[in-house]
């Protein structure tokens, strides 16, 4: 095999000169996309227009309301910056002591940007349902300096920008900046409409610059569901007005709490960037921290051993049979849900992991009876879902609520699966529309070990060597290898929405989240938006194509304050892709 390299080298540096032709820049990879070997530079005072009319770039412009325009022209601001002042000067990319960026000796200027939204939005475009909103764009870049960007709507207009931003480099002197690919002609758009991450801050607190900061990497990914797990039996950080208490007694610090103000703050600040923010409080099961102020409501808080009444302490959930959390619920939502509806279609009830063996302390069932039970969790999902579609929004729940319970489900009910093992295929076979979040590949927590202890002796001896309980760790290669369709027919296929990586958050805190969650939940992010197979070719991608762009963008998203992990060492990042491929 070795003895190739030498020709391969040669060949390799006749086709792909690394002037001519550097690493292909867009992250996630577009339906079609063509490029040139010509040079153009980008000034800051490019003339802008939108539907013909100019738009200023204006250094952190925030749009007052909710217009296309002003949607449009934060977009323009956020991506001029991005070229502007991430500094991204691409020597990484390049093989040290070679010659990859142009000369500045005869320059040709990229002079016009051209916004053309062919549709006006309606209100559905900031608080969409799944496929709702068209994200579609088409952009091209002449050879004669001017670029074209058109879309349906703002929210594709947006991600359009995003992949404008991503062609452009700075020059080395610090003063210019330059794509390399002109001319350009890119159609694209998204697989599937529904491209999410599931953040728990219960297990740990993430302030609202956290929040925000994900936000803003999401869009970069063209993401655009960031699903918040706000409570659980660990903690209750939501203040509820009507409900002080909840959060004064269930939040683990006072400081760690989440105001009216910053719930709407967080959804207004994804919405402009067309990543809608919607909540989960999950239930009947974990939710154990309303004990902490309502313990007549509340079967099993922390009960131990842990493991037999719930995954992990301190367990807690809802009495099924029980007036009074009925009445609580009804005063939650009623404060909770018409805030979170601004800016939301969706509202997650949870239903994961409930421990029929609670109910066997609970005072109005006593019993761990499935036909016990399911007829209660059949009246309490009904309950509660009713009260959501009456708030204008549309509920999910986990996969063990149809599954594992025999609940039956609204229509247009939408069931997040996690467990695997054919559950998709079984769930689109009942008809229910569904959000992929496959443990065994997505779940961006796993593979880090245990967080309990274990006593030495036998706990020592049955916990070595103390892997957690969804290892291994779920790397890049093995997440771009999940297809959410597979072995579903295509009518079945049409039923899956997309889908979200999660990041459980019982070893993850705001310290190490931006590089456990960087750049693999972009890995996803490609996946959902540009399809497991690449229809060009009829295969499915492959790493060795992906991994360029992935480092490349790995480096932008570092260059713009997020502080992403590297998928590989500096050699093979500067590289060529085969010279760090495991060859058979």
């Amino acid at each position: 095999m070795f003895s190739r390299l030498p020709s391969l080298v040669t060949a390799l540096c006749f086709l792909y000169p690394l002037f001519l032709n550097p690493v292909a820049a867009v992250w996630p990879a577009p339906q079609k996309f063509t490029k040139g070997d010509g040079v153009q530079f980008l000034n800051q005072n490019i003339e802008v227009t939108y539907n013909g009319a100019f738009i200023p770039y204006t250094y952190g412009y925030t749009p007052s309301g909710f217009t296309s325009k002003e949607i449009v022209q934060a977009g323009v601001s956020r991506a001029l910056t991005g070229i502007f002042n991430s500094k991204f000067v691409p020597w990484i990319l390049h093989k040290p002591n070679t010659k990859y960026e142009p000369d500045l000796d005869k320059l040709e200027w990229l002079q016009t940007l051209e916004i053309i939204q062919t549709a006006a939005d309606d209100r559905s475009a900031f608080k969409p349902l799944a496929g709702e909103v068209d994200e579609s764009y088409n952009l091209t870049l002449s050879k004669s300096g001017h670029a074209k960007l058109t879309a349906v709507s703002s929210i594709g207009i947006l991600r359009g920008l995003e992949t404008f931003s991503q062609l452009f480099y700075q020059h080395s002197s610090g003063t210019f900046w330059y794509t390399p690919y002109a001319p350009v002609s890119i159609t694209d758009s998204p697989k599937f409409p529904h491209r999410g991450i599931l953040l728990d801050t219960a297990r740990h607190f993430f302030p609202v610059e956290d929040i925000l900061r994900t936000i803003d990497a999401m869009a970069w990914s063209k993401l655009n569901r960031l699903h918040i797990h706000v409570t659980d039996s660990q903690s209750w950080p939501l203040v509820i007005p009507s409900m002080p208490e909840l959060s004064e007694k269930g939040a683990h610090h006072p400081s760690e709490t989440y105001s009216p103000s910053d719930v709407e703050s967080i959804q207004k600040y994804g919405a402009v960037r067309g990543v809608e923010v919607y909540f989960e409080i999950d239930m009947p099961g974990h939710i154990g921290s309303v004990s902490l102020s309502h313990p007549e409501l509340i079967v099993a808080y922390n009960e131990q051993p842990y493991h037999w009444w719930c995954a992990q302490p301190p367990c807690g959930a809802f009495k099924l049979n029980n007036t009074a959390v009925d009445e609580f619920l009804g005063r939650l939502f009623d404060d909770l849900l018409p805030r979170v509806e601004r800016y939301a279609a969706y509202f997650h009830t949870g239903g994961d992991e409930l421990n029929r063996n609670d109910s066997m302390l609970d005072e109005g069932i006593r019993s761990n009876s499935s036909e016990v039970l399911q007829p209660l969790l059949q009246k309490f999902i009904d309950k509660q879902h009713e009260r959501v579609r009456e708030k204008g929004l549309t509920p999910v729940v986990w996969e063990e609520i149809p599954l594992e319970w025999n609940v039956t489900l609204g229509e247009g009910t939408v069931v997040q699966s996690w467990l695997g093992a054919g559950a998709v295929k079984e769930l689109v076979g009942m008809g229910h529309r569904v959000i992929d979040s496959n443990y065994n590949f997505w779940y961006l927590d796993c593979g880090r070990g245990q967080w309990i202890t274990w006593e030495n002796g036998l706990p020592f001896k049955t916990g070595y060597p103390f892997n957690d309980w969804c290892g291994p760790t779920k790397s890049w290669g093995l997440i771009y290898s999940h297809d959410p369709t597979a072995n579903l027919t295509e009518e079945e296929a049409k039923l899956v929405l997309g889908g979200e990586v999660a990041v459980w958050s019982e070893t993850i805190d705001p310290m190490n989240l931006d590089g456990i969650v960087w750049p693999r939940a972009s890995v996803a992010g490609e996946v959902l938006w540009s399809g497991r197979v690449d229809d060009n070719t009829g295969q499915n991608r492959s790493q060795i194509e992906a991994f360029p762009r992935l480092t490349e963008f790995r480096e932008r998203l570092v260059r713009r304050g997020v502080r992403a992990s590297p998928i590989s060492q500096e050699f093979c990042v500067q590289g060529e892709p085969w010279e760090c491929e495991f060859a058979m």
